[in-house]
């Protein structure tokens, strides 16, 4: 099963909600159920999306349902993050990430290349061009994976 959405804190949920948005070629819009948050959904419509909320609020269980929360704005880097495949080339990429003033570099990682784009400086995209998907699709399946560091005899677990 594919991935179907994801949700990241930033310092400006528009800003970027917008710039995912043009990565994914789809829309970016408010997201209603939570107060001044976005979502970017993909150019597909399927579903694919990414949330944004804003780095003062945080995701709770709540009494029966999902709660949003406001605390103390959190701006530590995380070690979570995620990858998009994008219609545009490394190139836009990294002129989208000199506008905002964000880190953007194009990093090999064994079995793929990817831009490494830093929202805000703090939290981990990795753009996949055209160009590089189809090295993203060969280098990142369970079999490579257990063959490039000697672990087929996980494979059956």
């Amino acid at each position: 099963m594919p991935l179907l959405h994801v949700s990241i804190s930033a310092d400006d949920p528009e800003g970027v909600a917008r710039v995912l948005a043009r990565i994914m070629g789809g829309p970016a819009m408010p997201f209603p159920p939570f107060p001044d948050s976005w979502i970017a959904f993909a150019a597909a419509d399927d579903g694919t999306a990414i949330e944004v909320y804003p780095t003062t609020h945080i995701l709770t269980p709540g009494s029966d349902q999902i709660s949003c929360d406001v605390v103390a704005r959190d701006a530590a880097p995380s070690f979570a993050h995620v990858a998009l495949c994008t219609v545009l080339n490394r190139g836009e990429i990294l002129d989208i990430a000199e506008d905002k003033a964000w880190t953007a570099r194009v990093c090999d990682r064994g079995p793929f290349a990817c831009v490494e784009l830093w929202i805000e400086n703090r939290l981990l995209v990795e753009v996949v061009d055209a160009q590089m998907q189809s090295d993203y699709r060969a280098g990142m399946t369970a079999a490579h994976w257990a063959s490039m560091f000697g672990l087929s005899n996980t494979l059956s677990d």
